[in-house]
């Protein structure tokens, strides 16, 4: 079985389905909403749960109801959880989902994230052969750097610092001005640049160069959210059982499209 980890955030999510946006002062009623544990870790951290991997996500939750609640749920979709929990409560979002399957985020709270400094299992990571990280402090980048094949998200901001070790993928939104800054940040120290582009599919560059094609949705379209870090969970999983980057993308995409069935964080 292969061994991955996720070092990264976790967000409790409402889902509300919409018919439109609001105008502003106006009162629309949302129909069939409902709320889980989801963010960029959470949801990498289930999917690779769901492709077979032995699982491992390190996280920091709020020392609440809800931090509770979210450590239940990965845990019940087969995620071993290593919470760090914190005094600050849980960072919530409202996601709303709209008729052309967009969706559209307000977070609300600071983003928790692991440390180095917290007393999680840390040494689990080495041998595993794969870890994403999607937050952290660059102290949990170094102990990421422990597994075989190291697989980053710009988001992961302050894990990523200005120098650190070797990035063996680092996975981004090309349509996206922030994470597209920090990739240039770190360019120096990454042997693949995996660039989304939505229906377009996207683009890979550094050691190797190439493209994909779109995966067309296995069933009906229902929502967006998820899609990038499903995406991401199948390339990190597919390198960390030794594929080429050609066959990660590809499952990257396998995984994005049938994300795009499912509503909310799958």
């Amino acid at each position: 079985m292969t061994r991955v980890a996720v070092v990264g955030h976790v967000e409790w999510v409402d889902f509300v389905p919409v018919e439109r946006f609001p105008k502003p002062g106006e009162i629309i009623h949302a129909s069939g909403a409902f709320a889980c544990a989801a963010g960029g870790g959470g949801v990498v951290a289930v999917v690779l749960a769901e492709l077979g991997a032995d699982v491992d996500f390190y996280c920091a939750l709020g020392r609440d109801e809800l931090g509770r609640a979210a450590a239940a749920q990965l845990t019940d979709r087969g995620v071993r959880v290593h919470p760090a929990w914190r005094d600050e409560p849980t960072r919530r979002a409202v996601t709303l989902l709209d008729p052309e399957h967009e969706r559209t985020i307000i977070t609300m709270g600071d983003r928790l994230q692991p440390l180095a400094s917290d007393p999680l299992e840390w040494d689990r990571l080495r041998g595993t052969d794969g870890v994403y990280v999607t937050a952290g402090d660059t102290g949990a980048m170094e102990h990421a750097r422990q597994a075989r094949v190291l697989v980053a998200s710009p988001r992961a901001r302050d894990a990523l610092g200005n120098e650190g070790p070797t990035i063996d993928a680092l996975v981004y939104s090309a349509g996206d001005a922030g994470e597209r800054e920090w990739a240039a940040r770190v360019a120096h120290r990454v042997r693949l640049h995996v660039a989304t582009e939505g229906a377009r599919g996207g683009s890979w560059w550094g050691e190797s160069e190439g493209r994909w094609s779109p995966v067309s949705p296995p069933g009906e379209p229902r929502d967006a959210y998820g899609c990038g870090d499903s995406f991401a969970a199948g390339v990190t999983f597919a390198l960390a059982g030794g594929s080429s980057i050609e066959d990660a993308v590809t499952l990257g995409a396998q995984r994005g499209a049938l994300c795009l069935t499912r509503a909310g964080a799958p």
